[in-house]
């Protein structure tokens, strides 16, 4: 099995497959019309064992035809952002006004459905099973949760997912053991006061001024309260309060997140930061409500899974093709809420050349482009994993 081999010779399908998903983004919650796109290629493969989760996610299920009784879960994410994209120069460019593949979800999705193709065609030299997840809602942190709830992981010994990496050249697989992507809180703090004319504030309760504290206060958490070489980041993105220019704010509503590399920092971060507004709030007579979402926890990839990735790396693509210092990145992925289930490891694929000057741009950038060369690295990446763990050879 020359999966490199394999999965360069189905170049023009998963191109022509990564287009049409970038031609149609959706939404996390509503990948309607990419969950059907996806069933109907499973079913074109051989693939017919599949289902929806929560109504937009896919989950697929296959077995090897030999013995054997290991199992192993590949995942994709599917869904795309509220973006416009502006490089309409491009043949395939979205179709979806406000609506873009900015994450390389698109891509991730064809090359999943490639490794797909690959393992079902040799499913007669291994044993086992296989399952495939194409996750719906990971840019809002939901997908991954709907399937771990479905128990869509259970029995599984590994799970195994890639990411599209405009920082790495295409050809080239990060794979870095311990933290990769940051944990991701979403905070909205909600701050009562009293509202009074401003030539007698005393006689009400700002919360403005209250809101402001709580802006600058919160960084002390970060400067003081953390380890300088343990990552945190604490940012406020939206800050609203007051009805006029001449009136004590009410109210005011603040909402920010939370970025951190350990659970022991993510708790000890989000703690301090509801006490914080509370007593803030109480000093100056007002009061305030902190509500959490939880999108991500950090992506932590275990020293053994990475060994035996970066040896499927090496092996496929050659020694040279393996990075394993890629910086960390503050970026979240909740891919992390399968590792908190079973053993795996997250791979970033290099998807960035520099005569194609839109696929080095950031992740998120509204004319963020693929080297689509990558799509095959990612294809033959999952069939080979797959394969190694199935038989034995790994694990």
């Amino acid at each position: 099995m020359d999966f490199r081999k394999e999965a360069q010779a189905l170049a023009p399908y998963l191109s022509a497959l990564r287009r049409e998903f970038h031609m149609h983004p959706e939404v996390s919650r509503r990948e309607f019309w990419t969950a059907e796109r996806i069933e109907k290629e499973l079913d074109a493969i051989g693939i017919t064992d599949h289902r929806r989760v929560d109504g937009s996610g896919v989950y697929a299920v296959f077995h090897g035809e030999k013995p054997g009784d290991r199992v192993v879960t590949l995942r994709a994410d599917i869904d795309a952002l509220p973006i416009q994209e502006v490089n309409d120069t491009l043949s395939y460019c979205s179709g979806e006004p406000g609506c873009m593949h900015a994450c390389g979800h698109d891509g991730h999705a064809a090359g999943l459905l490639g490794g797909a193709r690959l393992l079902y065609a040799h499913r007669g030299k291994f044993g086992g099973e296989v399952r495939l997840f194409f996750q719906h809602a990971e840019e809002i942190g939901y997908g991954a949760k709907q399937f771990v709830k479905a128990g869509l992981l259970e029995g599984s010994g590994r799970v195994f997912g890639v990411h599209m990496a405009p920082d790495i050249p295409c050809g080239r697989v990060g794979v870095k053991l311990g933290p990769n992507n940051a944990s991701v809180d979403h905070f909205t703090v909600k701050i009562g006061g009293k509202a009074a004319h401003v030539s007698t504030p005393h006689l009400g309760v700002d919360a403005l001024y209250i809101a402001s504290q709580i802006v600058v206060a919160l960084q002390a958490l970060v400067t003081r309260r953390t380890a300088p070489a343990d990552p945190l980041i604490i940012g406020v993105g939206k800050l609203c309060a007051g009805t006029a220019y001449n009136i004590v704010a009410e109210s005011a509503l603040l909402e920010g997140t939370t970025r951190a590399f350990s659970p022991q920092t993510r708790a000890q971060a989000n703690a301090e930061l509801d006490a914080l507004c509370k007593a803030t709030a109480r000093l100056y007579g007002g009061t305030a409500e902190v509500e959490w979402e939880d999108f991500a926890a950090p992506v932590v990839n275990p020293p053994e899974i990475c060994r035996e990735v970066s040896g499927v790396v090496a092996g496929l693509f050659g020694p040279d093709a393996l990075v394993t210092d890629r910086p960390l990145s503050c970026g979240g992925d909740d891919f992390a809420d399968y590792q908190a289930v079973v053993p795996g490891v997250y791979a970033f694929v290099g998807s960035s050349s520099p005569d194609k000057p839109d696929t080095c741009r950031a992740l998120h950038n509204d004319r963020f482009d693929l080297d689509e060369e990558a799509l095959t690295v990612a294809a033959a990446l999952h069939a080979r994993y797959a394969v190694d763990y199935l038989t034995g050879v790994i694990g």
